[in-house]
């Protein structure tokens, strides 16, 4: 048994003898354009642009809406027409307001919605530095057969219940999708992990849960996957690209581990170009509505 002990001893002072201090400067890195753009069909696109902030800044709404980038030259082509989109702001209360970009009514001759199969070119030239991006809203590839609700599994609350999705993925690796939910007069948010590949449901039919949309900025309840009954329920279901997976993939992966000291540094894929961080990203989007009675 002693011996043992020793083991252990000897082996803890070796691990200790060998740890290395290693510091981080967290607090004085420069900030860097954060973009966040989509385009869908049927969609005009928006653009948000906002400056990173340091890691211990504390979060308000007067910083959030101090953080916007204002005066910047936005432009999206979709290879035939280039268009000069319009800084746009929305009051959000308190005297703050917050800041978009998109089609300028004032040039209607170059302006245009996003369509299915097209490509989208985005240029932006903010305090003399230039940033490219480029996506592709793809075919509307899955199907959704029907969406139905059954009740929630035993020992939850009578009135949850689980919303189902019964949809057919086309033969052929490389269908991407990403999902929102509607709840009543919420807006769509997007699930906890919202986007999915078909590596394991190629050329299938399959059922799955859809859990309901969260608002990342709230803490979320036990159940709070289930909808409830009376509840009116709309799912969006959209195909993306690849660099729109992997932007959300591992947006959504550093989301769930934050705060776990275990959790596998993860660097955040994006496709902008020029330094900037965030993402373009094109989404073919088809609806769902589900009405659940009381």
């Amino acid at each position: 048994m002693i011996k043992i002990i020793g083991i252990f001893l000897f082996t803890g002072l070796m691990l200790s003898g060998c740890e290395k201090a290693v510091h981080f400067d967290l607090e004085n890195a420069p900030p860097k354009l954060v973009v966040e753009a989509t385009i869908e069909n049927g969609q005009p696109p928006i653009v948000y642009l906002s400056k990173s902030m340091n890691y211990f800044s504390s979060i308000d709404l007067g910083l959030l809406a101090s953080g916007f980038v204002h005066n910047a030259e936005v432009y999206v082509s979709n290879g035939i027409q280039t268009h000069k989109l319009k800084e746009y702001s929305i009051p959000v209360g308190g005297g703050y307001s917050f800041y978009y970009y998109s089609n300028d009514p004032a040039s209607p001759a170059t302006a245009f919605n996003g369509s299915l199969n097209t490509q989208y070119n985005l240029r932006i030239v903010s305090e003399g530095k230039e940033y490219n991006a480029s996506t592709k809203i793809p075919s509307i590839t899955r199907r959704i057969d029907s969406i139905y609700w059954k009740n929630a599994p035993a020992g939850n609350a009578p009135e949850k219940v689980m919303v189902m999705l019964k949809a057919f993925d086309p033969p052929g690796f490389g269908d991407y999708v990403r999902y929102f939910t509607k709840r009543n007069n919420e807006p769509f948010y997007p699930g906890l992990n919202s986007v999915y590949d078909d590596q394991v449901i190629d050329g299938t039919v399959y059922e799955i849960q859809v859990e309901r949309g969260v608002n990342r900025n709230e803490s979320h309840e036990e159940g709070y996957t289930f909808f409830e009954k009376g509840d009116t329920v709309i799912l969006k279901l959209s195909n993306i690209d690849k660099a729109t997976y992997d932007f959300w993939r591992t947006m959504e992966y550093t989301y769930a581990s934050v705060g776990n000291p275990f959790a596998t540094p993860t660097k955040v894929i994006n496709n902008i170009t020029g330094g900037a961080l965030g993402y373009f990203g094109g989404y073919a989007s088809q609806f769902r509505t589900l009405i659940i009675p009381r």
